[in-house]
C-alpha cells in the first residue's frame, strides 16, 4: 500500500490530490532546507524576491562584490529551474516513468553534498559557503520547478507567499456576504474549501519543515540533511527502478 503511494506521488499520470500530496511532502523538504540553510550560512537561499531586492540596494551602495554575489545566486536558482525542464522534457519525449523522479533525484545528490561541504564549514568558510549557497539556490529553483511542471504552475514550495496569498483570496470568499444566489448567479461568490484545505496543509508543512530542519541542524548538524536526501532517492527510484526494469525486458530476446 505505502510503495504504491509512493509510486502515485511521482508518478507521469497526474491527479489535483497527488500534485497536492506531493506539494506538500515537497513544501517539508523546502522548509527544512531553508531553516537549515539559514543556520549553516546565514541566508535563506529560496526567496529570490529578497535575492534581487538586495542586488538593488547593493548597487546603491556600491558594492560590487555582493552584487556578483546576490547575481550568482539568482543564476543558481535559474540553472536549477533549467534543469527541471531540460529532464522532464526529455523525459517526455522518451516516454518513461521517471521523467519527474530524475529532477529529485539530482536533488538527493545536491542535498548529500551540502552535509558532506558542512563537515569541512569551519576549516574552508571562504569557499564552502560561497558554494553551499549556490548549490541549496539550484536546489530550490529545481524543486519549484519540479511542482510547476507537474501541477501547471498552481503550487509552489519553496516559497509561501503565493500560498498564503490564495489562502487568503478564499477566505475572503468565505467571509464575503453574498445578497441572494438567486438574483444574480453570475455574481455568487462561493470559496473554494478544498483549495483553502490543501494550501493550508501546505502551508502548515512547510512550517513543521522549517521548525524540524532548524532543530535537527542545531542538534545533529549538517548530517540532518541525510534523512530528506533518503527519502527523494527512495520516492524517485521507485519509477526509476521501473523504467530500468522496462528496458531490461525489451533488450531479453
Amino acid at each position: 500500500m505505502a510503495m504504491k503511494f509512493l509510486q502515485l506521488l511521482i508518478s507521469p499520470r497526474r491527479s489535483t490530490k497527488t500534485n497536492f500530496q506531493l506539494g506538500c511532502l515537497l513544501a517539508f523538504i523546502a522548509g527544512a532546507i531553508n531553516a537549515g540553510g539559514f543556520l549553516a550560512i546565514n541566508r535563506y537561499t529560496s526567496h529570490m524576491s529578497g535575492i534581487i531586492s538586495g542586488i538593488g540596494d547593493d548597487l546603491a551602495l556600491s558594492n560590487i562584490f555582493a552584487v556578483l554575489g546576490g547575481v550568482s545566486l539568482l543564476l543558481s536558482f535559474i540553472v536549477g529551474s533549467a534543469t527541471t525542464a531540460i529532464l522532464v522534457n526529455w523525459g517526455r519525449r522518451k516516454h518513461i516513468h521517471s521523467q519527474f523522479a530524475l529532477p529529485l533525484l539530482v536533488e538527493a545528490f545536491f542535498l548529500l553534498c551540502f552535509g558532506m561541504l558542512g563537515a569541512n564549514l569551519d576549516s574552508y568558510t571562504s569557499l564552502t559557503i560561497p558554494t553551499i549557497a549556490l548549490m541549496l539556490c539550484f536546489v530550490m529553483g529545481l524543486q519549484n520547478a519540479i511542482i510547476t511542471k507537474i501541477s501547471k504552475a498552481e503550487i509552489r514550495t519553496t516559497h509561501m507567499t503565493g500560498v498564503v496569498t490564495d489562502i487568503g483570496i478564499e477566505l475572503g470568499k468565505i467571509f464575503y456576504w453574498n445578497r441572494s444566489e438567486k438574483a444574480n448567479k453570475s455574481g455568487y461568490v462561493r470559496a473554494n474549501k478544498e483549495k483553502l484545505k490543501a494550501h493550508a496543509l501546505m502551508l502548515t508543512m512547510f512550517l513543521v519543515g522549517g521548525i524540524l530542519g532548524a532543530l535537527s541542524f542545531k542538534g545533529v548538524g549538517y548530517a540532518s540533511v541525510i534523512p530528506l536526501s533518503l527519502s527523494l532517492v527512495l520516492i524517485a527510484g521507485l519509477q526509476i527502478y521501473r523504467d530500468i526494469k522496462r528496458i531490461i525486458k525489451n533488450r531479453t530476446p
